[in-house]
């Protein structure tokens, strides 16, 4: 046997020891190993993928034309794959010029093919995510005329009307954004499908790191990119283990066994505050939690009833319990640092404020609903709180829990009666969630507006719609933020949605892992910076 074939195997027994074992020494220095749940990944093509475990990978592992420095979000998009750009006189067309030098992991170079490949892929696969691109006009039957090679390192892109160019860059940064190898997708197509089956389980990136497996509901790993144009990571291997427990995150941290823990709940993050040889940080995130009530069930589609579940909410009581520490009260769909967020908190726990409204809509005597739950910590706690409290009105609550996988699909279906659910923007423009939550032109089920949440849950709301498209096309910044404004205080009056938190979260790490950034309430997880 060779020595390299000795190192390989070497490398894939330690990779194998951190996954399975209890192992209880240290991880290996170039290795960061982080428990995290990543039950709801379904699909590792950035055209499809529309999870928060997905967008992690997807961040490490895709370049995007324009990008966030870890080291500094504040700053804003970035330029990443696109070395720069240029904006017509009427603002509907950018022209992007490519960063030369820039090769995928299969060794061929990123150019503008690539580019303009993965742009119109995605708006013809017309997967979940598409609507980030197709908002600006981008169909299926245009993107050919629309998304145009100029040279083998330029391209251009047409809106269908002016919009601001700093909400087309934003939108660029999200998931969907991913650039893919051209060559080595289509190699890979089937029956005309664009590369999407085999891009499900393989990466054909540009990014800091390539995939070397993913197990679904068990892990992912990553290796170190070495042609990475920024410069190779430091740590080598990148381990991602699916581990739902918190105390079980807590007593592999604390062995050694995982570098990072992700999902702590407060007793824990207590539990480890006073080990010297662990930190824990405290990150405000841009993901909300909220409830949302199917317009298709007569119950649920009465006005009154919506506004009393709002009012059968302990949002105080969970916030400072179980939640304590990593979601803050926050009852509107843009969170806070977006612009045009608003703190208005108009409901509390009023039970018999409740009563009174259910008895109006003529159910005094209360009815019996489904929530629809994933399979993790806090939403099964924040579940549990919701059936005792909607009890005190005469409501009866059945908790049905899955995995992200299956819950998702039956909300996407709208097959649900109340989802709890949690929301992270796509992109940091307040368009991102007020397109979700506040858009649905085309409440037909034929429309599949799988992306919408306000589809999602059957709510038709074409004069909101209008307010929502017409906000995204206002250049001035303080009234296009008048309009967020005033758009989620109609929400909040209105909505079949009941939102609840914003998230802090907290996590947990061996006192020696340095530079990972969360990437704050506008991206994902940055692995490349991370030292040990």
């Amino acid at each position: 046997m060779n020595i390299c074939k000795k190192l390989l195997l070497g490398s894939a027994a330690v990779a194998l020891l951190a996954l399975t074992g209890p192992v209880h020494a240290k991880t290996p220095a170039n290795m960061l190993v982080i428990a995290n749940r990543i039950d709801d990944i379904t699909t590792l093509d950035p055209a499809q993928s529309f999870e928060f475990a997905g967008s992690d990978l997807i961040r490490n592992v895709y370049g995007k034309l324009v990008n966030f420095d870890p080291a500094d979000l504040s700053k804003g998009y970035q330029p990443d794959l696109a070395e720069s750009w240029t904006v017509s006189e009427d603002g509907r067309t950018i022209t992007f010029k490519m960063r030369p030098g820039v090769k995928f992991q299969s060794g061929n170079p990123v150019t503008a093919r690539d580019a303009v490949f993965s742009l119109q892929r995605a708006v013809k696969l017309n997967k979940t995510p598409a609507f980030i691109l197709t908002q600006f006009g981008f169909s299926k039957e245009n993107a050919d005329d629309t998304i145009k090679l100029i040279d083998d390192m330029t391209f251009s892109i047409t809106t269908d009307e002016k919009y601001a160019t700093s909400f087309v860059l934003n939108c660029l940064t999200a998931t969907i954004g991913g650039i893919v190898d051209s060559k080595t997708v289509m190699a890979h197509e089937k029956d005309g499908d664009m590369g999407n089956g085999w891009l499900k389980t393989h990466t054909a990136g540009s990014g800091a790191y390539t995939l070397v497996n993913w197990k679904p509901n068990e892990s992912y790993t990553l290796k170190a990119n070495p042609n990475f144009y920024i410069g190779a990571p430091k740590l080598s291997r990148v381990i991602v283990r699916h581990i739902q427990e918190s105390s079980t995150q807590r007593l592999l941290l604390e062995k050694g066994d995982i570098d990072v823990a992700r999902n702590l709940n407060p007793q824990d993050v207590a539990g480890i505050s006073g080990n010297p040889d662990l930190a824990v940080d405290s990150d405000l995130r841009g993901r909300i939690m909220y409830i949302s009530m199917n317009q298709k069930d007569p119950n649920l589609a009465k006005p009154k009833v919506v506004k009393a579940l709002k009012y059968l909410i302990d949002y105080k009581g969970m916030q400072d319990s179980f939640l304590k520490g990593q979601y803050t009260i926050h009852q509107a769909f843009l969170p806070r640092t977006y612009l045009g967020e608003i703190d208005d908190k108009p409901y509390s726990f009023n039970v018999e404020k409740a009563k009174a409204l259910l008895k109006e809509a003529g159910l005094a005597d209360g009815f019996s609903l489904k929530i629809n739950v994933r399979e993790a910590q806090e939403r099964i706690e924040i579940s549990q709180s919701l059936q005792n409290t909607f009890a005190q009105a005469g409501i009866k609550v059945t908790l049905e829990v899955g995995t992200g996988k299956q819950t998702l699909a039956k909300y996407r279906a709208r097959e649900h009666q109340i989802y709890v659910g949690a929301w992270g923007p796509d992109y940091p423009d307040p368009n991102t969630n007020a397109a979700t939550f506040a858009y649905n032109p085309d409440n037909s089920d034929e429309a599949k507006a799988t992306g919408l949440l306000a589809w999602r849950n059957a709510w038709y709301i074409p004069e909101m719609s209008k307010a929502t498209k017409e906000a995204v096309k206002e250049g001035d910044r303080e009234k296009r933020a008048a309009m967020y404004r005033a758009i989620q205080r109609e929400h909040q009056e209105r909505a079949p949605f009941a939102i609840m938190f914003q998230k802090i979260e907290q996590t947990g790490r061996r006192a020696n892992v340095k530079g990972l950034n969360l990437g704050g309430a506008i991206t994902a997880v940055s692995y490349w910076p991370v030292t040990k």
